[in-house]
């Protein structure tokens, strides 16, 4: 077979469901195997496929939107920086940084692995997952405050952690020293670790299964048929000029009101997301990389125009994204980035405020645009060690809401092996302004 193999209907979509299993497989294997309750019980991580040149063609069922742009980026720098000839069997490289590898905040740990068949580079297995604390000035490594990256954690550009098959000992330890927890990190690392390589058993059963030349085929086929459907969703926007604007509220530094401002094009099958106008880079960590903005616009315009559509590379290659460099939505080192996440959900409002009249059927009613952080820090006297504990909530939502990051309210009772909790309550607070 060759690039030009065509596969039928039928036969493409059984493919497509083997290699979202091998992704949800690995997404629940790091659930359960990770030690922390950030990704075991909030779930505050994702998996997928991508193929030799970093293409992503296949992400879990409960991935994270916002994941969609670190795994773009990691393979996109991993790339730049390491030829076909640097890249071995056995590799598995790591990197969290958003100025030097496409991550979008510290505490998100990327991770990938190649996959070879017959001596040949033919895919990588990734996965990403917020850890609970990445070192810098405050527990949590999320505390507002912070006016430059370094003081947010440890930066880690895209190097490998494995080599050959050998952990590169010598630089986990350095992970490992600058971080609060260094045991519960380990855990978490090993977590990653593992998933990565059961993905990549797993994909090598399918290809052994079904053929290597199918498979490749079937990766070009799966994202363009993404694109596809993302430009038929588009092509339903009435042709014109939308534009909204809306605020941050403040940086926590002193910057209030910051404007982010959306002009969107539509002709056809064609949209485009223009955000110039919106202000500067700001003191405080509520800056947003390019690749985050872009899965920001990429997961809204899908969720409104054909929610089922498979999260990869054709949804972000199917509509383009302007932000000027050096903007609150494409910032540059040194920025810190933290508290990205308001930001992106504060992008989805602006949004679904441009195409509120377009699509009437999809838009929803405003909400905070926000999400809240609360992280929670101390010594347990039952061990050495300090103990974080870091949640996040969702609050004032009105019509109802679209979020880019996991968002809930679980149970204490994972907590209380590991600290003391004393809890009042849990109520539904009566003469609420808010129906509902």
């Amino acid at each position: 077979m060759t690039d030009k193999t065509e596969l039928d209907p039928i036969t493409l979509e059984i493919l497509f469901n083997g290699l979202r299993s091998i992704t949800d497989e690995t997404f629940i294997a790091l659930t359960r195997s990770a030690y922390s309750t950030n990704i075991k019980e909030r779930r505050d991580h994702s998996t997928a496929i991508c193929d030799a040149e970093g293409m992503l063609v296949v992400q879990a069922e409960n991935s994270i939107p916002i994941h969609l742009a670190s795994m773009v980026g990691l393979m996109r720098h991993l790339r730049e920086k390491f030829g076909p000839d640097d890249i071995h069997e056995g590799d598995l490289f790591v990197a969290n940084d958003p100025h030097v590898a496409g991550g979008t905040h510290l505490p998100d740990i990327n991770m990938a692995q190649p996959v070879f068949v017959d001596g040949k580079l033919v895919a990588f297995v990734c996965n990403i997952a917020h850890h609970a604390d990445v070192g810098g000035m405050a527990p949590g490594s999320m505390a507002g405050g912070m006016s430059e990256i370094y003081q947010e954690g440890l930066r880690i550009p895209v190097v490998k952690l494995f080599r050959q098959d050998k952990l590169q000992q010598d630089l986990f330890d350095i992970l490992l020293l600058n971080v609060r927890l260094p045991e519960e990190r380990r855990g978490d690392y090993y977590a990653q670790i593992a998933a990565c390589r059961l993905g990549a058993r797993r994909l090598q059963e399918v290809i052994e299964k079904h053929g290597r030349d199918t498979i490749l085929a079937s990766f070009g086929e799966i994202v363009s048929r993404t694109e596809k459907r993302m430009r038929d969703g588009i092509r339903s926007i009435p042709d014109g000029v939308y534009r909204f604007e809306d605020v941050m509220d403040d940086d926590g530094l002193g910057a209030v009101d910051i404007p982010i401002r959306l002009r969107i094009d539509v002709a056809g099958d064609r949209i485009t997301a223009d955000f110039t106008g919106t202000a500067p880079q700001v003191q405080g960590n509520i800056n947003v990389t390019m690749n985050a903005t872009q899965a920001a616009v990429a997961y809204c315009l899908k969720a409104m125009l054909d929610p089922e559509i498979p999260n990869n590379q054709g949804v972000l290659d199917a509509c383009q994204v302007i932000a000027p460099e050096g903007s609150m939505l494409n910032c540059i080192a040194p920025a810190p980035v933290a508290a990205r996440a308001n930001t992106s959900q504060r992008i989805i409002d602006v949004i679904i405020g441009a195409l509120a009249d377009a699509l009437p059927h999809a838009a929803v009613g405003a909400a905070n645009g926000a999400n809240t952080t609360a992280v929670f820090s101390g010594i347990t006297p039952r061990r050495d060690g300090v103990i974080f504990i870091w949640k996040r909530w969702a609050a004032g939502l009105a019509d109802g809401t679209i979020v880019t990051a996991r968002t809930v309210c679980r149970s204490i009772s994972p907590i209380r092996p590991i600290c003391r909790w004393k809890s009042s309550r849990p109520n539904i607070r009566c003469g609420s302004p808010v129906t509902g």
